[in-house]
C-alpha cells in the first residue's frame, strides 16, 4: 500500500461497517460508497483500496463509479454541498440569474470548495423537481422556485 492510499483506523472501520451493512454484492457497491461518503465525506485512494480487497473488485471499477456518479466524490468536499440544476427547465425560469448569484456570494466555481473547506459548488443535469424550477440543494435541503435575492438568506441558515 502506497502512502497515499494507505489506511487509518477509521476509514478500515467505516469501510468495515457499510460492507457488512450492504453485503459484497457488486450490486451493493453504490449504497456502499454512498454510505462511506456520509460517514468520511469523500472516496479515498484508501477506501477504494480496501473495498477492492473487500469486494473482489478492481479498484480501476471502483473509481469509476466513484468518479461517474455527481452524489459521490474522490476529492474532500466542504462542510456543506451546493448542487446546482443546471438543466434547461430550470435555466428557462431563471437558473442563469439564480447562479450567479450563488456563485456571487461565495465567489465558488462548479466543483470547488471555499478556503475555509464550509461550502463546495456543484451542478447537477437534474433534481429531479422540474416543476419548481430554478432548484438548488444545500446537503439534503431542496429549495425550488429560487429567486436570486433568496440565495444569501438560504446560505445563511448553514453554520
Amino acid at each position: 500500500m502506497t502512502d497515499q492510499a494507505s489506511a487509518d483506523e477509521k476509514t478500515i472501520s467505516v469501510v468495515n461497517e457499510a460492507v457488512q451493512q450492504h453485503g459484497v454484492s457488486r450490486s451493493e457497491l453504490i449504497p456502499i460508497l454512498k454510505t462511506i461518503m456520509m460517514r468520511l465525506g469523500y472516496i479515498s485512494p484508501a477506501v477504494i483500496l480496501q473495498l477492492s480487497h473487500k469486494l473482489n473488485l478492481p479498484s480501476t471499477e471502483i473509481t469509476s463509479v466513484a468518479t461517474f456518479y455527481r452524489m459521490l466524490s474522490t476529492s474532500p468536499r466542504g462542510k456543506h454541498v451546493i448542487q446546482f440544476c443546471e438543466s434547461a427547465p430550470c435555466h428557462v425560469v431563471g437558473g442563469n440569474l439564480v447562479w450567479q448569484a450563488i456563485t456571487n456570494t461565495l465567489g465558488l466555481q462548479p466543483g470547488e470548495t471555499s478556503a475555509d473547506n464550509r461550502w463546495t459548488l456543484i451542478t447537477t443535469s437534474c433534481l429531479g423537481v422540474c416543476g419548481i424550477g430554478p432548484v438548488m440543494m444545500v446537503d439534503t435541503d431542496l429549495y425550488g422556485n429560487v429567486k436570486p435575492e433568496e440565495v444569501p438568506l438560504i446560505l445563511s441558515r448553514y453554520d
